[in-house]
């Protein structure tokens, strides 16, 4: 019961002295940092940050702080960085550097804080996520391909521990099959531009006749044109290659990207309104959005330059 004018005195009067609250004590009072703690698992990898953006951008509006940590897909460093988080009394957290199979999240699950999945998700179903459609953007990678002429086609996957990598592997082998496809698949240890060019070494050894690649990711799609040029290939006259994530500067390289359109602005708003509505509502049941994805189509692809390796029309 305090008349306004006086409130607008107290407040002017802090501001000069540069007054700040203090957030242990209230904290311990209302039972919330207004924190929300957010882990990737590479923040050099540029599908990242606009994601991070995104996030930040939807909890500021909400009155949250953002507490951002890196775990080098580190998965001892990434139990370490949660119990930190956790130790904080953040929140709400939003966890990206899951794997399929995470003791993490089982140790999570134990706890009280409220937390959602983004871009990968766990074998078990009792977390909310927001991932992209993977099975769609592998789906027009191909067709993509097909549509140019291609028959031949290999998939350099990410790490089939994590969800993504094991999605997208089995959306190719489907669509592979669905049109008859002449395939094989290399899985990379990480999703870098290192692990993609050893990945790619491999494939370009073994796989005779290939004229086009789908990468897991575009830092693999990287990898994939830095050994096709090692190999005296060029791309795409003898080898075409689609990406995925469309991140920042992909229609920059030399040749543009053609690669999945992942709107990562979005995914990050959408993985912090869910986190908020989870904290609101601690009995809703988990729940899995996905997040559209479009084809960019660039100078990565062309139809196959050797008329022996066209389909026929």
């Amino acid at each position: 019961m305090v008349q306004e004018e006086t409130l607008n005195r107290v407040r002017n009067a802090a501001n000069q002295l540069g007054y700040r609250v203090n957030g242990m004590a209230r904290a311990l009072k209302t039972r919330r940092s207004m924190s929300i703690g957010m882990l990737v698992p590479d923040i050099t990898n540029p599908f990242f940050p606009p994601v991070v953006r995104g996030a930040e951008a939807a909890l500021a509006e909400a009155g949250f702080c953002l507490l951002l940590s890196s775990t080098d897909n580190d998965a001892d460093k990434a139990r370490s960085q949660l119990d930190a988080m956790i130790e904080a009394r953040v929140d709400g957290l939003l966890l990206g550097m899951v794997r399929r199979r995470d003791p993490a999240v089982d140790r999570l699950q134990r706890s009280v804080i409220p937390a959602v999945l983004f871009n990968r998700t766990v074998d078990d179903d009792g977390i909310s996520s927001v991932v992209p459609d993977d099975a769609l953007g592998v789906r027009l990678a191909v067709s993509h391909l097909y549509e140019l002429g291609h028959r031949r086609i290999g998939l350099v996957v990410g790490p089939l521990f994590t969800s993504n990598g094991e999605r997208r592997l089995r959306a190719f082998r489907r669509e592979a099959r669905r049109l008859a496809l002449d395939v094989r698949v290399v899985e990379a240890t990480a999703f870098d531009e290192t692990a993609g060019l050893r990945a790619s070494e491999q494939i370009i050894a073994e796989f005779a006749g290939m004229t086009a690649v789908v990468a897991g990711n575009d830092l693999l799609a990287l990898g994939v044109i830095d050994a096709a040029t090692a190999a005296g290939l060029s791309c795409p006259r003898d080898l075409s290659v689609v990406g995925f994530n469309d991140m920042p500067l992909a229609g920059r390289l030399n040749p543009p990207l053609t690669t999945v359109n992942v709107p990562e602005l979005s995914l990050g708003r959408t993985a912090a309104a869910t986190l908020l509505d989870v904290i609101a509502n601690p009995d809703r049941p988990p729940d899995q959005i996905v997040v559209p994805v479009t084809l960019v189509e660039r100078g990565s692809t062309a139809a196959p330059a050797d008329k022996d390796l066209r389909a026929s029309p």
